[in-house]
């Protein structure tokens, strides 16, 4: 089980990078030199990030990222649930049939209580949080 993919853990370094470049706009390539990711990979996330509203893209001379909205406001959960989906720790052993046990099963019970407990954790977690 993987709480933080690496798509999420490379989003989580770059609007980290650019979060504490308050002078504005950061380049793919600045990005690309700063955290030793593949460029390729780096834009799919940044991309993504995009689509989401998270960052905002400027293409052209002087082009690049920048946060749509202040780091304090860009959550972990956000990035998980972007990159990943909900916040699961635990998925039925039956893939392809619903268990008949799934309503009444004190172990599913205990386990989601848990993630519930792990999600609203990682939700105080934010971009801003984490650079100070």
């Amino acid at each position: 089980m993987k709480l933080v993919t690496r798509d999420t853990d490379y989003a989580v370094r770059a609007l980290c990078c650019m979060a504490e470049k308050k002078e504005g706009v950061v380049s793919v390539g600045e990005l690309v030199k700063e955290l030793k990711i593949p460029r390729p990979f780096l834009r799919k996330i940044l991309q993504t990030l995009g689509r989401a509203g998270i960052v905002n893209s400027y293409k052209g001379s002087g082009g690049g990222f920048k946060l749509a909205r202040p780091a304090d406001k860009i959550r972990i959960t956000d990035l998980i649930t972007i990159f990943q989906g909900r916040v699961e720790l635990n998925d039925c052993l039956f893939k392809k049939a619903i268990c008949p046990n799934r309503a009444v099963c004190p172990l599913k019970k205990r386990i989601d209580n848990i993630g519930k407990h792990v999600e609203s954790e990682l939700s105080l977690i934010t971009i801003g949080s984490l650079l100070k």
